[in-house]
């Protein structure tokens, strides 16, 4: 099944880590890029479904590379940018772009920004509207437009916060998450006030999910460091 695939350019480190683990644990294919010369060389030898920008990077700036997309397609554009002048705004979308955040942002909005976008796009152009696959682990299915989450093909109803918790582990299936990083992913915010808020949750969904709670068969304690999924 394909993944919508999306192209962010970045130079700032930081940004382009948390907007790559963001946007792929939302089911999304990324592909990032620090400079304009990289952005275009990833966009002359991949296809994708959208490109989200900064305008001051290294090298060719972001308009250039907005103005090389547009002359391939009409693929949605998001510019991500500190300029938070009227006039950047004009600019960029004057040149092509479909929406304009301005630095700092919330990830939250930005995530709604950019799902938003995806949606037009694909409605329109007549292309498949699973923006997410459906996740499969083990006995676990969750379908990530919908909300659903099936267990050995029984439906379970899980709240928010739970649902984030088992579809960062299973985008995830490699990875050991601690405590902290289960809170800043799930609740967006970085900094967790007390620890059983995490605990709780985990054993809420284990309740749900596992077949003896007390014998966990899906999310495993990784004694000394936080939780993972099982291996298959």
């Amino acid at each position: 099944m394909e993944k919508v695939k999306i192209l962010f350019l970045e130079d700032d480190k930081e940004i382009n880590y948390l907007i790559e683990n963001h946007l792929k644990n939302e089911g999304y294919d990324i592909d990032c890029a620090y400079n304009g010369e990289e952005a275009v060389h990833f966009f002359s030898a991949n296809d994708y479904h959208m490109v989200i920008l900064d305008i001051m990077v290294p090298g060719i700036d972001g308009y250039e590379v907005l103005r090389q997309v547009r002359e391939k397609g009409n693929i949605p554009v998001l510019i991500l940018s500190a300029k938070d002048a009227e006039s950047d705004k004009i600019v960029g979308l004057g040149l092509g772009a479909d929406d304009y955040m301005t630095k700092p942002f919330k990830i939250g909005e930005f995530t709604a920004r950019v799902k938003a976008q995806l949606r037009r796009y694909l409605y329109w152009n007549n292309i498949s509207q699973e923006l997410n696959p459906v996740i499969k682990h083990m006995d676990i299915e969750m379908d990530l437009n919908t909300y659903e989450v099936r267990v050995s093909g029984n439906h379970i109803l899980l709240t928010a916060k739970e649902f984030g918790i088992l579809k960062l582990f299973m985008t995830n299936p490699k990875k050991v998450f601690t405590k902290a990083q289960i809170f800043r992913t799930v609740w967006e915010q970085d900094y967790i006030l007390d620890e059983n808020t995490v605990m709780v949750h985990i054993r809420r969904l284990r309740e749900k999910i596992e077949p003896d709670p007390s014998k966990p068969t899906y999310i495993q304690t990784v004694w000394g460091i936080g939780y993972k999924i099982s291996e298959v």
